[in-house]
């Protein structure tokens, strides 16, 4: 069998690196339930089912009551996302994690095209060996498994971005091939806008080589593209194009600083984390000293990590459309040097980085690859939808003020909800609530975090005297491990009390 397997690998190489990456992926399918971020979930997931389920839940909609305005985020992504669970809804699939299995699946599927063109980008540029080393480490770099699977628009946009590189780096220089590329560049546009960083870039490169024709066609399929799924969208939702890019814009320039502000070096530090130390920076050395003959991907990234740099608010996930990139140049660079050097000391410390690399990279790879992110969150929700009476419920986190939303799509039911933090007055609430009549009392109050939980249940129970303890919901392995290295990954237990005065008795579930 290993004799028959390597036999296939050696004729075969792109497609078992390939399976290989799916079989990796589909564990993750099964396996990471949850989310890994705000934007994943509550940017797209939600949005889609209140779609769906006709509620418009988030207020996105212009004919919604209460709604401000254009919202600063693109329909285009959560409009696909729309369609899929709608359509699953019309197959008679209801159930909130069925459905995300489909999801998560189709997710990656869609991600393995990554894997694709990194292998096809490289052999353009290198020897088999080093697109097979390139498409290897997309099939398994310990990240991305796990990323394949969320509704991540910094990830999700990956496949487009190397599709259009492959065909920019192509001979057939035809037209319909510049167009093409420019029209895949602006549906990455759509889903994720700062990828037109890149799109600058390349058509930069192209322009500075005098590649005229390139850069106009080009920069014509990106603006039709963008027109379509851009321009014309907002136009039928808002009257005028490109509504919500121009919020978007809008809101960044004035919030820029509201979020996590960090060092400009911040994203350095993380990508050099990421792609797993030393062997990452020998990647990092390849990608600089091959800068002049893959300036195509050198300037776009350059331009892209400049920009993020600068921008006050630094999340890691913002870098994450680059990083397949970085290891396509940065691994060719690398071993054109040792081919160019022929160093034996060179070629040992070489073979030493990569065996560490793949070591750590699979020490990290199986954990991440079956991690249900947020389970404590997500599972408190499902726990409730099995109370189909449930129409208001209450999360009581006084230690904080920021609060944790609730992912009402595992709810399955769009109620609603307050959040008691420490800048909230609780007599204040409970007289803004009309508490005094049981009618407007809340069915459950989620506790999170365990600290004083005897003295805020009691301080809590001045207003709803009724509460008893129903159960508590853990985190994952995962999460703990996340919150003992960072606190602020508030992934603690939730601690569910029911209100007897609205719901007397305990569904056994």
């Amino acid at each position: 069998m290993p004799n028959a397997i390597r036999k296939f690998y050696g004729e075969h190489p792109l497609t078992t690196i390939v399976v290989v990456g799916f079989i990796f992926r589909f564990v993750s399918v099964i396996f990471s339930k949850g989310f890994g971020w705000i934007d994943d979930q509550f940017l797209i997931i939600e949005i889609a089912q209140s779609w769906v389920d006709k509620t418009d839940y988030y207020k996105w909609l212009p004919d919604t009551p209460g709604n401000t305005g254009p919202v600063k985020f693109s329909f285009f992504y959560t409009g696909i996302i729309y369609y899929i669970l709608d359509f699953l809804q019309w197959l008679g699939i209801d159930n909130p994690q069925t459905k995300m299995y489909f999801i998560r699946f189709l997710h990656a599927i869609w991600s393995l095209l990554i894997i694709l063109f990194s292998h096809k980008i490289t052999l353009r540029f290198s020897n088999i060996k080093t697109a097979n080393t390139v498409a290897w480490i997309m099939a398994l770099l310990w990240l991305f498994p796990f990323l394949s699977v969320r509704n991540l628009v910094e990830y999700v946009s990956i496949p487009l971005v190397l599709w259009a590189l492959y065909l920019i780096t192509g001979n057939n220089k035809k037209i319909i091939i510049w167009l093409l590329a420019g029209f895949l560049l602006g549906i990455a546009f759509n889903i994720r806008l700062q990828t037109a960083l890149l799109t600058f870039g390349f058509a930069f490169v192209l322009l500075f080589n005098k590649k005229i024709k390139g850069t106009i066609f080009l920069s014509l399929g990106f603006i039709i593209s963008v027109g379509i799924f851009q321009g014309l969208i907002d136009l039928y939702f808002w009257g005028y194009p490109f509504a919500q890019l121009i919020e978007y814009v809008g809101y960044n320039m004035e919030s820029a600083t509201a979020y996590t502000v960090g060092p400009w070096y911040v994203y350095m530090l993380f990508l050099v984390a990421v792609l797993v130390p030393p062997y990452s920076l020998l990647m990092f050395f390849g990608f600089a000293i091959n800068w002049k003959k893959l300036a195509i991907i050198f300037v776009p990234v350059i331009i892209f990590l400049i920009f993020h740099s600068y921008y006050p608010n630094k999340q890691e996930r913002f870098v994450v459309t680059i990083i397949p990139l970085i290891i396509i140049s940065g691994v060719i660079g690398w071993n054109s040097l040792l081919e160019k050097i022929q160093s034996p000391k060179w070629n040992k410390i070489s073979r030493g980085f990569v065996i560490a690399f793949w070591v750590i990279n699979f020490i990290l790879l199986l954990p991440i690859t079956v991690m249900y992110s947020k389970k404590a969150r997500v599972e408190s929700m499902t726990y409730l939808s099995a109370y189909k009476q449930i129409n208001y419920f209450v999360i009581e986190d006084v230690a904080r003020s920021v609060v944790r939303f609730p992912p009402m799509y595992y709810l399955n039911k769009w109620v609603d909800y307050d959040a008691i933090m420490n800048d909230v007055n609780l007599k204040s609430l409970a007289k803004k609530r009309k508490w005094k009549l049981t009618d407007n009392q809340p069915d459950f109050v989620l506790f999170y975090q365990e600290e004083n939980l005897d003295k805020r249940v009691e301080n809590l129970k001045k207003y709803l005297p009724d509460l008893v303890f129903e159960t508590t919901i853990e985190p994952g392995n995962a999460d703990r491990v996340l919150h003992w290295l960072n606190p602020i990954n508030a992934n603690e237990n939730i601690y569910i009390y029911r209100n007897i005065a609205k719901i007397p008795e305990k569904i056994e579930l």
